[in-house]
């Protein structure tokens, strides 16, 4: 058993009861320079603001030289979804209540408690290892995970390259396990791009169609040409790709006018078979077969991608099974995370709570889940350290 400098469910507490709702930083990001600098932890803020989007900070901490032994980095954020109704929560969003062994409070799963544990894992470590750390031991944490994921982590990388700055493995503390700790690895994500379809018409009376042009039939063979053949039949550590329909609006209070403009939205969660510029170009292709006129705009919040099972992944694995007694499956399951980023700079594997009940009224977790996974995390940097040194 290990003896915490920093207790894991004690951290957790802390962390929860800053209210750091999307874009709001809480103290959660000062919390953690307060138990990050006194063990040697060189700490920055970074804000970052952009035109449309809400200022955000956010923390880089790094211990140890990465000039002088492999770097690995803990990944996270500390912002939160909103509660939603106060009243609906039997313990308080933000009070951090602990009952029979479980903790409850917005953030506990999504991912203050992961947090919690990669700092209390890092501070067993660095205690164990004094001045002869082998390597380096980083922290990125941004405010901007739940909100537009553009003032934080996509910032944060690139200037922290130009510094310099070399990751050799990073692990997202994202809840991964769908039931029971030791359930899951994340070692890749889908990419995800969304489409706006538009087909114009004629605006006429339903009455005399000869003298319109109805963009609703136009936009329906346009649709079918998208969804009538799969994508692709999968790939080795993904499922087919998937593209589906969310809307069609046309903007219609009356039921005797024929609408002058048609538009479709529809959302691809899309496999390593595609990049967001081969998957366009598939759609396009399919909508150009029609002989249709459209417009389409796309938008990509992120490209797919796998770390590929390797030194990282089995790292992590064996720590998992150390601690849980179960070998965790590698999985890329799930919408999107920071770790879309992550990968363009280094091997990244998703390892967190268990993912029940994230975002959800009365977000819990067990205490003892919390300590466990510290302990998994710290298994992660003796092996990470004793394989490189």
């Amino acid at each position: 058993m290990t003896n915490w400098p920093l207790d894991p469910v004690e951290t957790a507490q802390a962390l929860i009861r800053c209210e750091s709702v999307t874009p709001v930083e809480g103290g959660a990001l000062s919390a953690l320079e307060g138990w990050l600098a006194p063990l040697g932890f060189a700490c920055e803020r970074m804000p970052f603001t952009d035109d449309g989007t809400p200022d955000v900070d956010n923390l880089f901490a790094r211990a140890g030289s990465p000039n002088a032994g492999p770097h690995i980095c803990f990944a996270g954020h500390t912002d939160v979804v909103p509660i939603g109704n106060r009243a609906d929560w039997k313990h308080g969003p933000f009070d951090a209540d602990i009952a029979d062994g479980i903790l409850y409070g917005r953030g506990t799963v999504d991912m203050k408690g992961a947090i919690a544990a990669f700092v209390a894992a890092s501070a067993a470590y660095v205690t164990e290892t004094g001045e002869d750390l082998p390597g380096a031991i980083s922290f990125l944490i941004t405010g901007d995970e739940e909100g537009p994921s553009v003032n934080g982590t996509k910032k944060m990388l690139p200037l922290l390259a130009e510094r310099g700055e070399r990751f050799d493995a990073c692990i997202v503390g994202e809840p991964t396990n769908p039931d029971a700790m030791g359930d899951m690895i994340k070692i890749g994500r889908r990419g995800s791009l969304n489409g706006v379809l538009t087909v114009n018409g004629i605006q006429g009376h339903v009455a005399y169609p000869e003298r319109a042009d109805n963009p609703v039939h136009n936009i329906l063979p346009l649709l079918n040409a998208l969804v009538q053949e799969p994508l692709d039949d999968g790939h080795p550590h993904f499922p087919p790709s998937s593209l589906q329909a969310t809307s069609i609006d046309v903007g219609n209070m009356t039921t005797n006018l024929i609408p002058a403009k048609a538009e479709a939205r529809f959302n691809v969660r899309f496999n390593a078979n595609f990049d967001s510029a081969k998957l366009e170009t598939e759609i396009r292709r399919r909508l150009d077969a029609v002989g249709q006129p459209y417009s389409l705009k796309v938008a990509v919040s992120g490209e797919s991608f796998v770390t590929e099972p390797g030194p990282l992944t089995e790292t992590v694995a064996k720590a998992v099974e150390a601690v849980s007694g179960r070998r965790p499956e590698f999985s890329t399951t799930g919408g999107t995370s920071d770790a879309r980023f992550i990968k363009d700079y280094c091997p990244v594997v998703e390892l967190g709570l268990i993912s029940a009940t994230a975002h959800q009224v009365d977000e819990h977790v067990a205490t003892a889940d919390i300590t466990a996974l510290a302990e998994t995390y710290l298994e992660v940097l003796h092996d990470f350290f004793k394989a490189s040194s």
